[in-house]
């Protein structure tokens, strides 16, 4: 029996990891990636001697991607190592207060009772919480289709489904962390999870206090060559196991014979091939590449609200900053106006939490001695038309203010380079509708069950991964997001 060929569309990391399992599966793949490097959003970039990560910077749940290697027979250690971080993040109040999260359960507690007066059993409850909704919804919700009968069809999944009102669905995350603690401070640090996957703390439900469980209890990690090491690795894997990438080659069609996906058309003409699986956002999958089906078309899915979006500035720092980490967090002083002027009036507070990550903490070469390469990002709304140029330069005096403020130094004659990432330009490099970081939103307790699903249910071959369709955004779920298509794919 000739071997059959998978075609794999957009070489993001979710691409890269389903090329990987098909490829151990037998499969010949060919990866056909419109930009002249891999990664997608997991890229990285060099200006006047700093280099930076120019996506996702926070790296939880590093099994997953070593589980790709062992599943090629591979040792993990040969192609990517990486290290626990000790603390995970540092976070600045308005008020001047500050908060170490302690990778540590118990140091963390007691930090958390030192500077908020919060008791360490209210902590541990908190924890208690979020394991067990991840207990409950980790092999269901996540590491399977919700579309596939098979998936409900064992014993694991019907103890979980009888212990669903257990997931605190029909709370909000912010009504549920005002009830595990009295310090809005603490409550503010909670909120903030639901920006992991682009969501409102004050919309989407308490399920998602699951996500603190993830970084808290497995940890949180930094690849000891930056996070641009997690693209480079796997793409390294992959062209050892025989997987063809295609780089500067975007994909304008996939074709269909009636039902049933037979390929694919790009501007070097058509590529055919026995399933197709497309790592491209799902409403660019269906409004570029299948535009001429519009019968397809999921138009409830395409019409859901999408998640939020960043706005990002790089930054080469002429100095260094002891009182900063890896992970840094400034905390707007009111959070629910932060994420009304998101949400609502689809615009950025003057005053917005802004993040700062700093890799050359850990990996000093990425900046020139004696200084940092500054990842300064606030949370901002997907694209629909703004005025982003003027918001742009409103934000960044914002931002410098604030940061300024809270460090005690103005660093406007601190930066020597600067790069800037917006929604169009998020947009344009990596087919992410309006900007949007992880595909549709997380607002509703339903939103779970609404994200596509990992294959098309009306053409035969064609498979969907990545951060827009089921398990949702972020490296861990687009990584299992792979995984689900690989386990479909017999």
């Amino acid at each position: 029996m000739p071997q059959q060929k998978a075609l794999i569309i957009g070489a993001g990391i979710a691409g890269i990891a389903t090329a990987i399992r098909l490829a151990v599966k037998g499969y010949a793949v060919e990866v056909f990636e419109a930009n002249a490097y891999a990664g997608g959003k997991l890229s990285e970039f060099e200006q006047q001697g700093y280099r930076f990560d120019a996506g996702p910077s926070l790296f939880t749940m590093p099994q997953y991607v070593d589980e790709l290697f062992r599943l090629a027979g591979k040792n993990p250690a040969d192609y990517f190592t990486y290290q626990k971080l000790n603390v995970v993040c540092n976070y600045f109040y308005t008020d001047g207060s500050r908060l170490t999260a302690y990778a540590d359960p118990e140091k963390f507690a007691a930090e958390v009772n030192a500077k908020t007066g919060e008791l360490l059993q209210a902590t541990q409850r908190y924890a208690q919480n979020s394991r067990r909704i991840y207990h409950i919804t980790n092999h269901v919700f996540l590491e399977q289709s919700l579309h596939r009968l098979k998936t409900f069809l064992n014993f694991r999944t019907f103890k979980s489904i009888l212990r669903l009102f257990q997931i605190d669905a029909f709370r909000s995350m912010h009504q549920a962390n005002q009830s595990f603690f009295k310090d809005k401070r603490l409550v503010q640090f909670y909120d903030r999870y639901a920006t992991y996957n682009g969501s409102n703390p004050y919309q989407a439900p308490a399920t998602l206090n699951v996500i603190p469980h993830l970084e808290q209890h497995f940890g949180a990690y930094f690849p000891d060559k930056g996070m641009y090491q997690i693209t480079n690795s796997l793409v390294e894997l992959a062209e050892s196991l025989g997987v063809k990438f295609h780089y500067q080659t975007p994909v304008t069609e996939i074709v269909l014979d009636k039902r049933r996906a037979k390929g694919i058309r790009t501007p070097a003409g058509f590529i055919a091939g026995d399933l197709v699986v497309s790592n491209m956002d799902v409403w660019f999958t269906y409004r570029k590449l299948l535009q001429n089906h519009p019968e397809l078309f999921p138009e409830k899915i395409l019409a859901q609200e999408r998640s939020s979006s960043a706005l990002i500035f790089y930054w080469g720092i002429t100095k260094q900053f002891p009182q900063l980490d890896l992970h840094n967090i400034l905390f707007s002083a009111n959070y629910e106006a932060e994420f009304n002027a998101i949400w609502k009036q689809k615009a950025i507070l003057h005053d917005s939490t802004v993040y700062l990550n700093i890799s050359s903490k850990y990996k000093p070469d990425d900046a020139p001695a004696g200084h940092e390469n500054w990842f300064a990002m606030i949370n901002v709304p997907a694209n629909s038309g703004q005025d982003w140029d003027a918001l742009i330069a409103e934000a960044r005096q914002n931002i410098i203010r604030k940061v300024s403020a809270t460090l005690g130094e103005d660093i406007t004659p601190l930066i020597a380079c600067e790069s800037i990432l917006d929604p169009r330009t998020i947009e344009s490099r990596t087919s992410s509708y309006q900007g949007s970081l992880y595909g549709n939103s997380s607002n509703n307790q339903f939103a779970a069950f609404l994200r596509h699903a990992n294959r098309s249910s009306k053409v035969k071959n064609l498979y969907f991964c990545g951060g827009s369709v089921h398990p949702g955004g972020g490296i861990p779920l687009a990584l299992l997001s792979a995984k689900i298509v690989g386990d479909w794919i017999e």
